[in-house]
């Protein structure tokens, strides 16, 4: 952050307040030469001016945030790696948008979407000019990406739903006895709602309610964890039904199904906290350094549970170590990406092989650790193992994913899991990308897509070890 160069934003931001540099400069506390030079870019933005700012002016350190910056330059590598004009746009280049421009980045980023949506519709509608069938019909991104993408817009943190959710679980621990326990007599106090535990063959959901009888039954299967998250989930849905919707106000999806999905996860949102409440958890997370398995077995939780709540320990004020999760199968496709900072892969060519959210596959149950590089630099603490659902006997099916939570190597030692790494060893780090077709790492040998930024070099009379190999290389 110390050597942060952000003139254009503070120059926006002065002038949305209507003030001049010499009051504004009064008002920080600083020359109006200082400021002069910080706006023009001639002295970087340090820590002490930027918290100046923010008390002064009331603006969220976000808007400063080196991590927005990481998160534009990556959505647009992905959004400009199929260049029409044939130009690649150099790295240095996006980082000078996305720091010193930021609404123009954003403005690309959504003309970039509203392009892939007219190419789709324009797919559609060939396909349904050439057999005549069927009514035209808009494209638009499927409900869950659409869900994906308004939790990482959020980053993956609702403060309001939070803080219900602690002030519930605060009520419950005062009662005494089990949360399940806690949880079946509100429902049934406050929503006349009937808790009816179920045979494994008498459902085949894990939660099923009845508005009409006012029933709620649970798969006889679940763990006292899981009985108690479908609980507060429910909970959730009859009576944060205001606050749910209000904050899907501003994402204004286009179909219902969209709309009830976002409901279920904010839903879902809620129970975790009530679960996992802010404050006790993080407490315990620094406690004991960020163990996934011992927090677990205080929590009386799985292992994918602590991870995605670790992922939106972002409370303004007390902030958790910022977490990528994500949960991957074993053909590589991404059911649940979650962050709390910059970090994520392109949509782009698949994800990068030489990750170790794959390599946990081949060593199921067993916490796995990496360093990785990514092409811009930027280094991450990554912990990844397996984990399975759903088995209920023998030959009935289950589902076994890959979970990963990654931080940036900054935090790293805040992490039980960096015990033993070099973290200062630049060779350590396994360099990885963001997908085959938007990674520019020329002597990757696990390539299985071409960099689509800049021309092939192919040559009849030469067979070399790394595949596709660019031109100028």
């Amino acid at each position: 952050m110390s050597k942060t160069f952000m003139g254009v934003r503070l120059r926006k931001l002065r002038a949305e307040r209507g003030l001049t540099q010499v009051a504004l400069a009064q008002a920080l506390g600083l020359s109006p030469s200082y400021l002069n030079q910080l706006e023009q870019n001639q002295r970087p933005l340090t820590v002490a001016v930027l918290l100046r700012i923010s008390r002064t002016l009331g603006v969220d350190v976000q808007q400063f945030s080196e991590d927005e910056e990481a998160r534009l330059v990556s959505s647009m590598r992905d959004a400009l790696a199929d260049n029409p004009g044939g130009e690649a746009v150099a790295l240095p280049e996006l980082r000078e948008v996305a720091s010193q421009m930021p609404a123009v980045a954003r403005a690309l980023l959504a003309l970039h979407r509203r392009h892939q949506e007219a190419m789709e519709r324009l797919e559609i509608m060939a396909g349904e000019l050439g057999d005549g069938r069927g009514e035209l019909t808009n494209a638009r991104p499927m409900p869950f990406e659409a869900v994906r993408d308004f939790f990482f817009a959020h980053q993956n943190h609702f403060e309001e739903l939070d803080l219900l959710a602690e002030k519930l679980a605060d009520e419950a621990r005062g009662h005494g006895g089990s949360l399940s326990e806690w949880l079946q007599s509100r429902l049934m106090n406050q929503h006349g709602v009937r808790v009816v535990p179920t045979d494994d063959d008498a459902i085949d959901s894990q939660r099923r309610y009845d508005p009409a009888s006012r029933v709620l039954r649970l798969s006889g299967s679940l763990e006292p964890g899981q009985q108690s998250f479908q609980l507060a989930t429910q909970l959730a849905l009859l009576e944060q039904t205001t606050l749910i919707e209000s904050l899907l106000q501003s994402a204004s999806f286009n179909d219902a199904s969209t709309h009830a999905l976002a409901r279920i996860g904010l839903a879902n949102y809620f129970a975790s906290a009530v679960l996992l409440p802010y404050g006790l958890f993080l407490r315990a997370a620094e406690t004991l350094r960020y163990d996934i398995d011992l927090l677990a077995r205080r929590f009386g939780v799985g292992f994918e549970t602590i991870c995605h709540r670790l992922s939106a320990m972002q409370r303004p004020g007390a902030p958790g170590v910022p977490f990528f999760f994500i949960r991957v199968d074993r053909a590589g496709n991404i059911s649940k990406r979650q962050s709390a900072t910059h970090f994520h892969f392109s949509k782009t060519g698949g994800t990068c092989p030489l990750w170790n959210v794959y390599e946990a596959f081949a060593q199921p149950g067993r916490v796995l650790r990496q360093l990785a590089r990514m092409p811009d630099g930027r280094t991450y603490l990554w912990v990844a193992r397996t984990v399975s659902h759903g088995q209920r006997g023998f030959a009935s099916p289950s589902k076994t994913f890959a979970i990963g939570l990654g931080c940036d190597i900054r935090h790293a030692p805040r992490l039980i899991y960096s015990k033993g790494l070099d973290l200062t060893d630049q060779d350590v780090p396994t360099p990885i990308g963001m997908g085959c077709k938007v990674c520019e790492r020329v002597a990757c040998p696990q390539r299985a897509f071409p960099f689509i930024g800049r021309p092939l070099d192919v040559n009849e009379n030469e067979s070399r070890f790394t595949p596709y190999a660019v031109a100028g290389a």
